[in-house]
C-alpha cells in the first residue's frame, strides 16, 4: 500500500501546487500541462514492459529497485531551478515509478488466491489511490503554505524509506517460474505508440489540425500496430494480445481508463478553480476536496457487496453516470462556480470512479493465471496512468485553449507579462499583482470569466464522455460474472 499512496499522493499533490509553480518558474500553457503529464506519460509507456520484467525478475525485487530511484529524483525534482528541469525530473520519476506500480496489483494477485478475498484486497488498493489523494492536499497543503513548491516532491522520501524498511519482512516474493525473454524491440514500440499519440492530442486541442498533430497520431497508430503484429508472431510475447478478444478484459481495461480520465481532468480545472478564482489557501483548498475523496474510499469498498448481487456491468455503467452527473453539475453553473457547487460535484463524481475502479480492476486481474499477473497489474496500470495523461492533455488542453481565446489583456502590459497572462490563470494572477488596481481587477476579471467558460466547455465533454462509456460498458461487460 505504500507505493499506491505514493502514487496517488504526488499525482494530487501536483495539482494543487500547480499556482506555486506558475508563478515561481513561468511556464508556458504547454510546458505546464507537460509538468503533469509527462510522469505518467512514461510511466504508461514502461508499465507494461516493467510488468513483464517483474513477472522475470521477481516483484518484491523490482518494487525495491523502483523505490530507490524514485527517492533519489524525487530530491532533484525538488530542487528544480526551471520548468524544463522539472520536466525531466517527472519523466525520470516516471521511469522508476514504472517500476513500482506493477508490483504492487500482481502481488495481490499471487497472494489473495481466493476470488472473495481478493476482491476485498482490490478494493482496498483501490482505496489506497483515494486515501492518498485525500492525504495529499492537506499534507501537500500545509507545505505549500510553509515552504516552497518542491517540499510536496520530499513527501516521498519518508514513505520510501519505510517501505525499503519493511517490505523485506513482509512482502513475499514472487515470479514467472517460466518467464519470456526480455524484448528490448517491443519496448521500444510501446515508448513508439504512446508519447506520438498524446502530442498529437494535445497538439490538436491546443491549436487544432496540423501537420505535427496529425503525423503525430499516424506515427503512433503505426508503432502501436507494429507492436501488436509483433506480440501476436512470438512465441513468449511481452503482451499476451489476445487479451483484448475478450470482452470484459477490454471492457474493464477501458472503464479502468476513463474513469481515471473522468478524476484527473476534473482535478485539473477544480484546483485551480478553488485557489485562483475562489481564493483558497492549497490547505483551505485540499480540505474543501476532502469529503469527495472520502465518498471515492467508501464506495470503492461498498461495493464489494453490491457486485455479489448485482452484475458488474450494472454496476459500473450507474457508476459512469454518476461521474456524468458530477461534470453536468459543473457545467450548469460554469463561470458562476460557488465553493459548495464544485464540492458537490465531486462527491458525486468520486462515488462513481470508487465504485468503477474496484470492479474494472479485480475483473483485469481475475481473467489471467496468478504466474501471469505482472503483466495483467500493468495492463490496469498503464489504463490509470494512460487515463491521467489522456485527462489533463484532453481536457485540460481544450480549457487551456479556451482561456486563451477568451482573456483580453489591458493595453499597456509589457509584451512578456502579456503573453504570460494570455497563457494560463497562474500567469494572469501573477502579473495582476505587479498592475495598479484598476488593469489589475480588469485582468483578473477577465481571466477569471475566461476560465469559467472554458471549464464549462470542458465539463459538456467530461458529460458526453462519461454517458457513452457507460453505453460502452453495458455492452461489454454484459457478460462479466462476479
Amino acid at each position: 500500500m505504500l507505493p499506491v499512496l505514493l502514487v496517488s499522493i504526488d499525482n494530487t499533490v501536483l495539482s494543487f501546487a500547480l499556482p506555486q509553480i506558475s508563478e515561481s518558474l513561468r511556464p508556458s500553457g504547454t510546458q505546464l500541462l507537460w509538468i503533469i503529464d509527462v510522469y505518467p506519460l512514461v510511466l504508461a509507456g514502461l508499465l507494461v514492459p516493467m510488468g513483464s520484467f517483474a513477472d522475470r525478475v521477481g516483484r518484491r525485487r523490482l518494487l525495491l529497485v523502483g523505490a530507490v530511484g524514485f527517492a533519489a529524483v524525487s530530491v532533484v525534482a525538488a530542487y528544480a531551478p526551471t520548468a524544463g528541469a522539472l520536466v525531466a525530473s517527472r519523466a525520470a520519476l516516471g521511469l522508476f515509478g514504472a517500476m513500482l506500480m506493477p508490483s504492487t496489483l500482481s502481488l495481490l494477485r499471487n497472494v489473495f488466491v481466493d476470488r472473495e478475498e481478493r476482491r476485498l484486497a482490490i478494493a482496498i488498493w483501490a482505496a489506497g489511490f483515494a486515501a492518498g489523494s485525500a492525504l495529499g492536499p492537506i499534507v501537500g497543503g500545509f507545505l505549500l503554505e510553509h515552504y516552497w513548491w518542491g517540499s510536496v516532491f520530499l513527501l516521498a522520501v519518508p514513505v520510501l524509506v519505510l517501505l525499503l524498511a519493511l517490505a523485506p519482512f513482509f512482502v513475499p516474493e514472487s515470479r514467472d517460474p517460466a518467464p519470456g525473454r526480455v524484448d528490448v524491440v517491443s519496448i521500444a514500440l510501446v515508448m513508439a505508440t504512446m508519447t506520438p499519440v498524446v502530442l498529437g492530442i494535445k497538439t490538436l486541442a491546443k491549436s487544432g489540425v496540423s501537420t505535427l498533430a496529425v503525423g503525430s497520431v499516424v506515427v503512433g497508430l503505426v508503432a502501436g500496430a507494429l507492436f501488436v503484429r509483433r506480440q501476436l508472431r512470438r512465441p513468449d510475447p511481452m503482451l499476451d494480445v489476445r487479451l483484448f478478444t475478450r470482452g470484459a478484459f477490454s471492457g474493464a481495461v477501458l472503464v479502468n481508463l476513463l474513469s481515471v480520465f473522468s478524476l484527473v481532468g476534473f482535478l485539473f480545472f477544480v484546483s485551480q478553480d478553488v485557489q485562483l478564482v475562489l481564493g483558497l489557501t492549497p490547505m483551505q483548498a485540499g480540505v474543501a476536496l476532502l469529503p469527495g475523496l472520502l465518498v471515492m474510499i467508501v464506495a470503492g469498498l461498498a461495493v464489494v457487496r453490491v457486485v455479489r448481487r448485482v452484475r458488474p456491468a450494472h454496476v459500473v455503467a450507474v457508476a459512469l453516470v454518476f461521474s456524468a452527473v458530477g461534470y453536468a453539475v459543473v457545467a450548469a453553473g460554469a463561470g458562476q462556480s460557488t465553493l459548495g457547487l464544485l464540492v458537490g460535484a465531486f462527491v458525486v463524481l468520486s462515488l462513481g470512479v470508487g465504485a468503477a475502479e474496484t470492479v474494472s480492476n479485480d475483473l483485469i486481474v481475475s481473467s489471467v493465471p496468478a504466474e501471469k499477473a505482472g503483466a495483467a497489474s500493468a495492463i490496469s496500470e498503464t489504463a490509470y496512468e494512460v487515463g491521467a495523461v489522456l485527462g489533463t492533455a484532453v481536457l485540460g488542453s481544450i480549457l487551456t485553449a479556451s482561456y486563451h481565446a477568451n482573456v483580453v489583456v489591458p493595453a499597456g502590459v509589457p509584451a512578456a507579462d502579456a503573453a504570460a497572462a494570455a497563457e494560463t490563470l497562474g500567469g494572469a494572477t501573477q502579473v495582476a499583482a505587479t498592475l495598479p488596481a484598476g488593469p489589475a481587477q480588469a485582468l483578473l476579471d477577465s481571466a477569471h470569466a475566461a476560465f469559467g467558460s472554458g471549464v464549462g466547455t470542458t465539463s459538456l465533454i467530461g458529460v458526453v464522455l462519461m454517458l457513452v462509456a457507460a453505453g460502452v460498458a453495458l455492452v461489454t461487460l454484459r457478460g462479466a460474472r462476479s
